[in-house]
């Protein structure tokens, strides 16, 4: 199923078929916060909040939800290993919530460098334990999910007698039966597929509720059908997330949903594509990721500089969403150089000579970035077109076209709408005074690190206590080091 909307675009109430037009419910899967994020998380990000500025700019009422995974995503993703924040916290000897403060906090920062929008709201896994556990319930009743060992885990066989399992991702039961292997430690399964709606937890393990079952925690594919029917009802107009979520992340929650409520949660599902490194996909499973604030500071190997928080936006945007992309200092280099040219003539639109007519029919500039927009957030198209208006800009600076003064007004407008406003592009002229400390403390930390590295301890110490006098608390980590105001 996927997303077009450009030929129904004045068909308002015919794009989403929403529950009360022009209403949009929309549900994104949000970040697992147990490290940095790096250029993946961003990219799913900047997708939805590309869709969430543009639906805003149509007209809609957005209800955007993007979650924050804080418990039950364990390490293989197949119901095996050890919770991922939990090993975080053991491995740092702190509590597991202090992982998450830590992490999200740096997450947040993140987006807000890159000039995402805020979600509506970010409920956490952790917070709605008790939703969770009335879901299991449901499905346990309906007989689609069975109990062993003091752990839940779905049905799919039972399941797939009754509908369709696999219709997001288009795999077969048989092919799952045939391709699927036993993992150790799950011999309690019906079939090595089936997935935990309810996972007992040993004692060593840090997270765990009370339920009817046991003493555990949810399986990492429950929490968002459960709060996504929390805040968007039972039935809603968007999902979405990154393209290793389609299976099985999102096919789990469309069997979910259908066996609790009888009825698909999702009327449209919208994955973006991989990052890739040399045609290898880009996440912390391979160690060839990139984190955000690494990007910032250039403080990595594979980097030949800093690349500012606009720069990485604007590189992510000239890919569709649906398309792979792949990473390299020229394409980065080159986003920047592009970036900088569109800012260039947008400060020269209001210096342009105006005459009594148009030789240039720039009404028609807006209609094209509409249809573009229009045709599944076809953002590398609109930014062709803003660069056919660049040429516009500097033909009628350089008196070889015209445009009158009301046609300048539109210009103007048409960059406002849509290189501001829908792509979310800012210039970076003035540098917002938190970025810059961001920056400064960053440089700062890594001077230290270079000193402890070099054991020279006095130098290390003297920034410590230096920053201390100044209210900044250092406090050094298995990774580094992080700072706040005391």
């Amino acid at each position: 199923m996927r997303l077009s909307i450009y030929n129904t675009l004045k068909r308002k109430k015919e794009i989403f078929e929403p529950l009360n037009p022009p209403h949009v419910g929309m549900y994104v899967c949000g970040p697992t916060v147990y490290g940095d994020a790096h250029l993946g998380h961003a990219r799913s990000a900047l997708t939805f909040d590309l869709v969430f500025r543009y639906l805003k700019f149509l007209g809609y009422k957005v209800r955007y939800v993007r979650n924050i995974t804080d418990v039950g995503h364990l390490e293989n993703d197949a119901d095996e290993g050890e919770d991922k924040i939990a090993k975080k916290a053991r491995l740092e000897q702190l509590e597991p919530m202090e992982i998450v403060k830590y992490f999200t906090d740096r997450y947040h920062a993140n987006m807000d460098a890159l000039n995402i929008q805020h979600p509506s709201i970010e409920p956490t896994a952790s917070g709605h334990i008790i939703e969770q556990i009335e879901m299991v319930k449901t499905i346990f009743d309906k007989g689609y999910a069975y109990e062993a060992e003091g752990s839940v885990y779905f049905d799919v066989d039972k399941y797939s007698q009754d509908y369709d399992y696999g219709k997001l991702s288009g795999r077969k039961v048989e092919e799952l039966l045939e391709n699927t292997r036993e993992l150790a430690g799950q011999e309690e399964k019906k079939n090595s597929f089936d997935f935990a709606l309810w996972k007992k937890a040993d004692e060593r393990h840090i997270m765990q509720w009370k339920s009817p079952w046991s003493k555990g925690f949810p399986g990492w594919h429950m929490e968002c059908s459960a709060m996504s029917k929390k805040y968007l009802g039972e039935t809603f107009d968007i999902h979405g997330g990154g393209m290793d979520l389609l299976f099985p992340h999102h096919e789990s929650e469309i069997a979910q949903s259908n066996a609790a409520q009888g009825k698909d949660a999702v009327r449209y599902w919208m994955h973006n594509n991989m990052i890739t490194v040399n045609g290898q996909k880009m996440g912390k499973s391979l160690n060839n990721f990139i984190t955000l604030n690494e990007f910032f500071s250039g403080k990595h190997e594979a980097l030949q500089q800093a690349y500012s928080p606009m720069t990485i936006r604007f590189f992510l945007l000239q890919a569709h969403y649906r398309s792979t992309l792949d990473f390299s200092n020229e394409a980065l280099q080159a986003a920047e150089k592009g970036m900088n040219k569109l800012f260039a003539a947008y400060d020269l639109i209001e210096k342009l000579p105006d005459t009594k007519s148009s030789s240039v029919d720039i009404a028609k500039y807006r209609d094209l970035c509409l249809k573009a927009m229009s045709d599944d957030f076809n953002s590398p198209v609109l930014i062709a077109h803003l660069f056919d208006l660049v040429k516009v800009i500097n033909q009628v600076n350089d008196k070889k076209e015209t445009l009158s003064k009301d046609d300048i007004v539109t210009l103007k407008q048409i960059f406002d709408d849509f290189l501001i406003t829908i792509l979310g592009i800012k210039s970076e002229k003035s540098t917002d005074n938190t970025q810059v400390v961001d920056y400064l403390m960053q440089t700062i930390l890594d001077i230290r690190q270079n000193a402890k590295t070099n054991k020279d301890w006095a130098t290390a110490d003297k920034i410590r206590n230096d920053l201390n006098k100044l209210n900044i608390q250092v406090k050094d980590t298995k990774d580094g080091a992080s700072w706040s105001f005391r």
